[in-house]
This record gives structure tokens, C-alpha cells and sequence, in this order.
């Protein structure tokens, strides 16, 4: 019970640190992009793919925003990890999706991309494509020394309460801050069942 306690009491803690305008730097982001009928690619690896892909349908059933993610189909990046390496897999996908500068990307990572450690590089390359095509870039991370926090228009760092649950901590809330954003009543054009 003590681990569970202190695992709930840090979520807690990191509600109330949250901040809240880097979400809402976010929000503005997705209002624009809707607006302008733009494209939204959600992009992330490990648990945060499988964020990214809830999230794509959550923006497209609960928006109307028209939403990719990049990891979903699995023949593809499998073969682009084959033919072109796993660190071009994000951006070259995005290169035959003609990413625009109508079009937004919304990363989901816990350490934010390093090249000094070579983590996360193929988000780092799409980000790179991204701004080369001068697309709005978005992201939820769990490290403020990230890449993508330098790189982004907007950027949600979750505090860092606990150094031994950082992971955890950063892909429940990358959950949190979507849900946040697609229940938002100035993006949500169809409500939840429940």
C-alpha cells in the first residue's frame, strides 16, 4: 500500500504543478489548425506510440480534426525501418504525406529526444522536417533538457516529482493533457457517450 499511496500522491502533486498556459499554448495551436482545415500527426515511440494512436482517434471522432499517426501502420514503418533506418522512419513518412505549413505536429516523449545520447532520433529528424517545412510543432515531455522542448511552438513539460517514476508519470499525463485538449469546448464538436 505504501508504494500505491506514494505512486497516487505524486500524480497529485503533478496535477497541481502542471502548467497550465504551455497547455494552452497547445490549444491555440490545434484552434488555428482546425481553422485552417490543416492536418494534425501525432508521433511517438514505445508507450508513448501507443498514446499517439489513441489520441488520433480521440482528435478525429471527438474534433473533426483530420489525424495521422505515423507508428500505426506497421508494414510501413517496418519497411522504412528496413530500407531507410529507424531514425528516418518519422520523417520520411511525413515527406510523402506532403507535410505543409497548414499541417501541425503534436509529439508525445518522455525524455524529449537527445542526439548527444542518441535517444529518440527519429523524433528529433521529424521535428527537424517539421520546422524545414515550416509546420507548427507540438509536444508533452517528460524532460525540460529535451529536444523537442527547444524546438516547439508549444511545449507541456510534466514535473519531475519523483526521479524513479518519470516514465510512468510522463505517459499518464500525455494522456491527461489530450483528454484535456479534445474535451475542450472550444475544439470538441461531438461529446463522449459517457
Amino acid at each position: 500500500m505504501k508504494y500505491l499511496k506514494k505512486h497516487l500522491k505524486d500524480h497529485i502533486q503533478i496535477g497541481n504543478l502542471i502548467d497550465l498556459r504551455s497547455v494552452n499554448k497547445i490549444l491555440n495551436l490545434l484552434k488555428k489548425l482546425k481553422k485552417n482545415k490543416g492536418r494534425l500527426f501525432i508521433l511517438g515511440v514505445g508507450g508513448s506510440a501507443g498514446n499517439a494512436s489513441h489520441a488520433v482517434n480521440d482528435f478525429r471522432k471527438l474534433c473533426g480534426i483530420e489525424a495521422y499517426g505515423p507508428a500505426d501502420n506497421v508494414s510501413e514503418l517496418t519497411a522504412r525501418t528496413n530500407d531507410d533506418g529507424w531514425e528516418n522512419v518519422f520523417s520520411k513518412w511525413l515527406e510523402t504525406s506532403n507535410l505543409s505549413k497548414k499541417d501541425m505536429l503534436l509529439f508525445f516523449s518522455v525524455g524529449g529526444g537527445s542526439l548527444d545520447r542518441r535517444i529518440s532520433v527519429n523524433l528529433i529528424k521529424a521535428a527537424r522536417y517539421g520546422k524545414k517545412k515550416n509546420s507548427k510543432i507540438a509536444s508533452v515531455i517528460g524532460r525540460k533538457e529535451g529536444y523537442l522542448n527547444k524546438i516547439s511552438h508549444a511545449c507541456c513539460v510534466v514535473p519531475n516529482v519523483n526521479k524513479h517514476s518519470i516514465t510512468p508519470h510522463t505517459e499518464t499525463y500525455q494522456v491527461f493533457i489530450w483528454h484535456m485538449l479534445v474535451s475542450h469546448p472550444e475544439l470538441q464538436i461531438k461529446k463522449t457517450v459517457w
